[in-house]
């Protein structure tokens, strides 16, 4: 059954293979129920999965097979707060090595189109900085990745 809540993404036929890689690559993630269209419909044909319902972090998700009338934008990401380097690093290569994109800040796209922000906590924890000048500092490391490298973050939030 469906959460009372729940975030409802738009694919062009890859609604499993993506709820599939999410759940492989997150943690506190899962495929869910697979529902088949009843009959035949714009963006497919009776019998093909028409939905599924997946989790991603915990947060519950509908992967709707709508065909290709829409495609997803910057407007909506998934932020992910990481805790070191290594598991930056992991999730950066699980998107991006799977026909994903690079972007500039820590955001990046996978293969679907769906933006992602790989935000470690230590860049959260620099921007935020009482000092305002450690995080003017930190915030202008930031603007010049793709990818968050932490030392950098840390070493420009330190002086």
């Amino acid at each position: 059954m469906v959460s009372k809540n729940t975030i409802c993404l738009w694919f062009d036929g890859a609604a499993l293979d993506a709820a599939t890689f999410y759940a492989e690559t997150f943690p506190d993630s899962a495929v869910g129920a697979v529902h088949r269209a009843p009959g035949d419909y714009p963006a497919g044909k009776e019998g093909a999965v028409l939905t599924v319902e997946f989790t991603v972090m915990g947060i519950p998700c509908l992967g709707l097979n709508g065909g290709p009338a829409f495609k997803p934008n910057e407007a909506f990401s998934f932020q992910v707060a990481t805790d070191n380097q290594a598991e930056t690093d992991r999730l950066w290569k699980a998107i991006v090595g799977n026909g994903g994109q690079e972007s500039a800040c820590g955001w990046c796209k996978d293969k679907w189109g769906l933006s992602w922000q790989i935000t470690p906590r230590a860049l959260t924890a620099a921007i935020a900085d009482p000092d305002r000048a450690a995080a003017k500092r930190a915030f202008e490391a930031m603007m010049t990745m793709r990818k968050i490298d932490i030392a950098a973050i840390e070493a420009a939030r330190h002086g």
